[in-house]
């Protein structure tokens, strides 16, 4: 075969085959979530320990076991972190939410609430507080909690509010005012847990328990009736 007839077959073959695509640059898909999800763990370390303003790249890294420029790949700076971070805890507070699917049970309900609040030294509760004093000087972060928590808020309030339906929760106030009393609560118990943890030992989380599932559930005065039992037909002796 002549050099000419070669130069076209070449022509020929690359007009058929099409081009090879370009490699991506970066790490694959997996690996880029699992690494991004352990930084955002480091991050709310970092924030609970140092506070919002405390925060920084650098921290972030050490407490990864990172470099600066490997933090930096996902998270271009602070901002971008910290939001990362709120997101991840709204998340969390939005499964145990679906985790209760219809159902709304009160002494469920504050047993599951009272036992999530206070798990992992209430780490998520602590990183809320810093969250929300950095938030009074971050328009972004101000906007994605009162975003994610108003939707947390109102599906929150759409269980307890089906709860009344049911008669396992009290209607003599309205869901959204019983959603923010829990809230509420829920807050307080968190907050206090790192502080005195020694008050929620000797059977006081079971009393909080029970205390808030009875605020939760219908009055006495409220509750069905239960029907009474007729008295069976006493025979005399014989």
């Amino acid at each position: 075969m002549t050099k000419e007839a070669n130069i076209v077959n070449s022509a020929s073959q690359a007009a058929v085959e099409p081009p090879a695509a370009p490699r991506k640059r970066g790490r694959p898909v997996g690996d880029r979530e699992a690494r991004s999800g352990e930084l955002v763990a480091a991050a709310r370390a970092v924030i609970a320990q140092e506070g919002y303003s405390g925060a920084t790249l650098r921290k972030v890294a050490e407490q990864a076991g990172a470099t600066t420029g490997a933090v930096s790949y996902y998270f271009e700076n602070k901002e971008a972190f910290v939001l990362a971070v709120a997101e991840s805890l709204f998340d969390e507070f939005d499964a145990w939410l679906r985790a209760h699917g219809e159902a709304c049970d009160p002494r469920s309900l504050c047993d599951s609430l009272l036992s999530w609040t206070t798990r992992g030294g209430s780490e998520a509760w602590l990183v809320c507080l810093q969250l929300l004093v950095g938030a009074r000087g971050d328009a972004a972060l101000a906007a994605v909690i009162a975003r994610r928590n108003a939707s947390f808020m109102a599906n929150l309030t759409k269980l307890l509010r089906q709860g009344q339906q049911d008669g396992l929760i009290r209607n003599d106030f309205p869901a959204d005012v019983l959603a923010d009393q829990l809230s509420a609560m829920a807050d307080g118990w968190a907050l206090t847990y790192p502080l005195e943890p020694e008050r929620f030992g000797h059977g006081r989380m079971r009393h909080l328990a029970d205390s808030a599932a009875a605020m939760l559930a219908p009055p006495a005065a409220l509750r069905p009736a239960k029907p009474r039992r007729r008295p069976g037909r006493r025979h005399p002796p014989g």
